[in-house]
This record gives structure tokens, sequence and C-alpha cells, in this order.
């Protein structure tokens, strides 16, 4: 066993490895359970990520601005369900890896990200979640490699067609401002940093319960490993520069059943967007609305947001 100081988290690590992953146990009390964490070689990236538990595979897709640790609510009560659980930092973010380039960070490239991993995993498919740019991801995952994606679980992330008619109207074009500050060159980098992080923190303000200090402190650590904060930009610098009609024309029907969970006091999100087109998502089980969570359903009413996860999950697995 190694102690490791990690900002100022002291770790207890062992080592193991297992095919092509190297391992390690961690004692994180604040997950409430044991994890399991590694690092995945898929193509020129290296996927840092976190797991727990024993069963059918479920991978968890975290949104900006968070890291693995937003699904910190999740873990536990998914892998005591008899699910192994894994959630990887997606790349750009913590401690995977940062191509320098935004053209390195189309969505299709961060979709082919989580087929790989799935197969790293040593599975051929798995239950997929996805939160905010997770969502967006996980999206487009189960249209582009359906094969991989047993079901699909969207928390708070709209359908790309919803989305791009949604970035047609006023009231949304306001509350995506970002998208679009941050397409800038260089400025936002610097912008982010400023007041210990503020600008990111600003995004969080909404949650219901706060984060806590020490959960904010949690996100400055993954926000200030080197070069994160241009990864995550990158994100939407990739999106604005791609063409309305290239990105439709890239749309189509996936199979896999689906819910929606929405908190329907989303600052960033028209709740409009939460349903999408039938067409599209001809699986579609139910779009879940939470009236009192907000864009951080998951946090602010993670019992019931577990609970749907795994009643929608335990049937397929079974």
């Amino acid at each position: 066993m190694l102690l490791v100081q990690t900002g100022r988290r002291r770790v207890a690590l062992k080592f193991s490895t297992q095919g092509g992953l190297m391992t390690t146990t961690s004692l994180l009390p604040d997950v409430g359970v044991e994890l399991r964490e590694g690092y995945a070689q898929v193509g020129d990236v290296n996927l840092h990520y976190v797991e727990a538990g024993d069963g059918p595979l479920i991978v968890l897709l975290h949104g900006f601005p968070e890291f693995w640790f937003g699904w910190r609510l999740q873990i536990e009560p998914l892998a005591a369900a008899g699910f192994r659980v894994v959630a990887p930092d997606t790349r750009g973010y913590n401690l995977s890896s940062k191509p320098e380039d935004f053209k390195d960070y189309g969505v299709d490239l961060l979709a082919d990200d989580i087929r790989g991993f799935i197969g790293e995993l040593g599975e051929e498919s798995a239950f997929l979640v996805g939160h905010d740019w997770g969502g967006s991801i996980a999206w487009t995952v189960a249209m582009n490699h359906p094969e991989v994606v047993d079901r699909l679980a969207i928390l708070n992330a709209a359908h790309p067609r919803r989305l791009s008619e949604g970035l047609h109207h006023p009231s949304q074009l306001r509350k995506s401002w970002y998208f679009f500050f941050f397409a800038v060159p260089d400025l936002p980098e610097h912008v982010v940093h400023a007041n210990d992080w503020h600008f990111f923190q600003h995004f969080l303000h909404e949650a219901n319960p706060p984060y806590s200090p020490e959960e904010i402190e949690r996100y400055v650590e993954a926000w200030s490993q080197p070069g994160a904060a241009a990864g995550m930009i990158n994100y939407y610098r990739a999106s604005v520069r791609q063409s309305q009609k290239e990105a439709a024309a890239k749309i189509r029907p996936l199979s896999a059943q689906t819910l929606v969970i929405w908190g329907e006091r989303d600052s960033y999100l028209n709740s409009d967007l939460a349903e999408p087109d039938h067409d599209d998502v001809p699986n579609l089980d139910r779009v879940e609305r939470l009236p009192d969570a907000s864009h951080w359903v998951h946090h602010d009413e993670a019992e019931r947001v577990n609970q749907l996860l795994i009643d929608f999950f335990a049937p397929a697995a079974a």
C-alpha cells in the first residue's frame, strides 16, 4: 500500500493489473465506498476512471464543469444494487489526456473514446448514463455505436436535434451565451482562473442543496490540473465551429431504450428541450421531470435519480 497526497487529500492506494489496465484501490470516504481507480488507453487518449461494484456494467459520463466526482452520490447506491459502476474523466478533464487542438474535442471523437473505453473494460456493451456534456456524448455513442449501448439514461442534456432547434430561439440563446464566449481564442482560459475559479464555480451555484466547501475544493483541484481549463473549454470551441447542416446530417435514429431525467429548474436549458423527437428516439421509455431540481439533478435529488436508474436498468440486467 502507498499513501499519496493528491491536492489536500491523502489517499491510500493498492496497485494491481487487469489485462491492459492499471488499477488502484482508493479509500475516498466522501464517496461512501471503496473505489478502484485506473487508466484505460483508448487510441491516443489515456482515460482516468474510478469504479466500484461487480455485475452488469454502468458507465457514468459527467458534464461541464464536473469530472468523475460529479457522480459521487450515484456510485455507491448503484454498486449496492448489483452493478459494476465506472465513472471516467472524459478527455480534457481532471486526470485524463488533454489534447491541445480544439479539433480533438469533436463529439464524434468523444463518442469513439467511450466505445473504446467499454472494450478496454473487458465488456462488449454497457448501460450508459450521461449528464450535460456527458449526455451529449451518450446520445452520440448510442447513434454512432448502437452495438455497445444496452440502455441509455440522459440527465438534463438535450438530444442534438432538439438543442440545435433550441439555439434558434432567443430565450435559449440567452441561456447558452457561454457557448460563444468559450469559442473565443485564449481569453476564456485567463478569465476562468481568476478569483479562485469563480467563473466555473458560478455554474454550480444553482444546485440545491448548495455544494459544500469540501466539494468545491475537489472541483478546484480538478480544474487546476495542467491543461484542464483549455480541455474543458475546447468542447465548446469544437461544437460551435461545426456547421449545423453537418451536425444535422449525422443524426440517425437510435435503437436503445432510453430514459430522460430532467430537472425543471435548469437555468441553462429550456424545459421544452427535454422531449426528443419520436423519430430520433423511437424507444423512449419516458421523460421523468423533477420539478424542484436544477440542472444538477443528480446532486439535488440523488435518491430519486438513483432509484429511477436502478428501476430502469434492473430488468435488462436480469
